[in-house]
């Protein structure tokens, strides 16, 4: 068959993994609290991409996957749910380039 739950896995891993400047901002915080905010990113980060991963399931199923008939998918409901899986996350990649650069652009002062 295919390994695309696999795959969307590592790619929610790899968008979920936090960045150590996203908390320059709390320098002056104390360590435990820092500590505190750190792991409440994380949990909302966590959440926000298994949000995107049902939401790209569903999606893609309910958009490819019509016939009930068999155990397994049909080769023409395999290669949508492909495509639509790959489409749904170079969009989201984009969409999170997109919101780098507008807030690194509103991060900079003119």
């Amino acid at each position: 068959m295919f390994n695309l739950g696999k795959s969307l896995v590592s790619a929610v891993r790899r968008g979920s993994n936090m960045d150590k400047s996203m908390l320059g901002g709390l320098d002056g915080l104390p360590e435990q609290d820092q500590a505190r905010m750190a792991s409440m990113i994380e949990h909302l980060q966590l959440r926000d991409s298994l949000r995107m991963y049902n939401s790209l399931v569903e999606r893609c199923f309910t958009d490819c996957v019509d016939n009930f008939t068999r155990k397994t998918l049909q080769k023409q409901e395999e290669t949508c749910v492909m495509r639509c899986a790959e489409k749904f996350l170079k969009h989201s990649m984009r969409v999170g380039m997109r919101f780098a650069e507008l807030n690194s652009q509103a991060a900079t002062p003119e």
